[in-house]
């Protein structure tokens, strides 16, 4: 169920990251970041029921807070809010990514170097939105990080390769 998720949310950032840099509509990205955020909303929700001990709630909750992220961007997309709210919300995502990173690394280093990505994409965001301070290129970094720390690993993990 990862891979399924990784592969959409890959797709999500990389459409953000475009619409970041102005060629596309926000209320057209809303669409794309709402069905996303739908997908992972129930491939968190089905791990949630399947899970049977701390570990899978602790991944039902973390894919959660990404599923809410896009959820919540819709709205800010779609109603033309400001997106403060939303970049707070992504500094708490941010921050929990960093025991998640932590917790990764005596199983898996890829899994790690992702968690740190997706910590330090989600803490750019804040910036960005909270604290409204203008990164340049947060529309490439969004795309590259959407390419390599979730398309790519979500495919590979699809294809039997991860």
């Amino acid at each position: 169920m990862l891979g399924i998720a990784l592969l959409f949310i890959g797709a999500v950032l990389v459409v953000n990251g475009v619409g970041l840099t102005g060629r596309i509509e926000a209320r057209e990205n809303a669409v794309f970041n709402f069905l996303v955020g739908i997908l992972a909303l129930f491939i968190s929700l089905l791990g949630l029921v399947r899970s049977v001990d701390n570990a899978g709630y602790l991944s039902a909750a973390t894919g959660l807070l990404f599923a809410f992220t896009y959820l919540y961007l819709a709205a800010v997309q779609w109603k033309g809010m400001n997106g403060r709210g939303l970049g707070w919300y992504c500094l708490f995502v941010a921050i929990n990514t960093l025991p998640m990173a932590w917790l990764a690394v005596s199983q898996d280093i890829r899994s790690t170097v992702m968690w740190l990505a997706w910590g330090a994409l989600w803490f750019l965001f804040f910036l960005a939105m909270a604290l409204q301070k203008s990164i340049r290129s947060l529309g490439p970094i969004t795309a590259i990080i959407g390419i390599f720390s979730c398309w790519i690993p979500g495919f590979l993990m699809l294809a039997g390769h991860w």
